[in-house]
């Protein structure tokens, strides 16, 4: 998922608006492909520290312990770390920035802080977690946009970069109520090995009526934007694709979260918020392909 979503934002979009980039395509796929290997060791840290959570909340898939040792489990997290951030700061040198290659560094020390003790803070490791992924959407202007921008081309760089952080923002929202939905289909797991999750401190039903009404966050805000943005600019197709793939599912996310109680349900709403992000990061190449054609006409 986060690899398909940086490739549809630069494939999908800036490579489609005729922009000079800062990276060559092989450069981007290394950008890609260490924001993955960094991500892969978080989940390794994450596994590692949640042995005994997993064993209770998805002993179908426990790894570390099972199929693997915790040293083996070590080894691997280094290797992966060591291999992404080493990407980052050649990546760092060819745009000619190399203290940019402490953001890698601080992602991979704030996933290790996340699995050791600020999962288990109630809403802060949520927040983190969230974060973290939007700023995958980030590193993209960050690598291949500012590097690339002189004054010559400063506003259609400027207006780029602000659509990627729209986006961004999108997918924190998102993510943030997939992470307090992933606490509550983990809640009795998490509730034996003494954690405090924002779904053990608040109790189920409140957890389930707060994200009830946080979901009406991007809803709101995503019809704003369609209104704003696309149906002003009568982009027909695009405002139709996300009515109906991104803010109907909103929607029914909001409709069903309400009434959950079981792990099954949160399970199924989890899997929704992933499609709603799927479909969200996917709606750029929509609205840039209507945009082309209208323009086209």
């Amino acid at each position: 998922m986060l690899a398909l979503m940086q490739i549809i934002f630069r494939y999908g979009f800036l490579k489609l608006q005729k922009i000079d980039l800062a990276l060559a395509d092989w450069q981007y796929g290394l950008l890609v492909l260490s924001t993955v290997l960094i991500a892969a060791a978080g989940y390794v840290i994450n596994d590692i520290f949640d042995q005994e959570t997993d064993k209770e909340n998805k002993p179908n898939k426990v790894i570390v312990g099972k199929f693997i040792s915790e040293n083996q489990a070590y080894n691997i997290y280094a290797l992966l770390n060591i291999s992404g951030v080493a990407i980052g700061f050649y990546l760092s040198n060819v745009i000619m920035r190399p203290n940019f290659a402490a953001i890698f560094v601080l992602i991979a020390a704030t996933l290790y802080i996340y699995a050791t003790s600020l999962k288990q803070m109630p809403l802060l490791g949520n927040i983190v977690v969230a974060l973290l992924l939007s700023l995958s959407v980030i590193i993209i202007g960050i690598f291949d946009i500012f590097p690339a921008t002189d004054t010559t081309n400063k506003e259609i760089m400027a207006s780029m970069f602000s659509i990627l952080l729209d986006y961004a923002i999108f997918a924190f929202i998102i993510n943030l109520l997939r992470e307090i939905v992933k606490d509550l289909e983990d809640f009795d797991g998490d509730s034996k090995q003494g954690m405090r999750t924002l779904a053990i401190v608040l109790g189920v039903q409140k957890t389930t009526k707060l994200v009830f009404a946080l979901s009406f966050i991007p809803a709101i805000i995503l019809l704003i934007y369609i209104n704003n943005y696309l149906v002003t600019n009568n982009l027909i197709a695009a405002t139709i694709y996300s009515l109906l793939f991104v803010l109907g599912p909103i929607l029914y996310f909001s409709i069903k979260i309400w009434n959950s109680q079981s792990k099954t349900d949160f399970q199924k709403l989890s899997k929704v918020l992933k499609w709603i992000l799927f479909f969200g990061i996917l709606s750029i190449l929509f609205i840039t392909l209507n945009i082309q054609y209208h323009a086209s006409k």
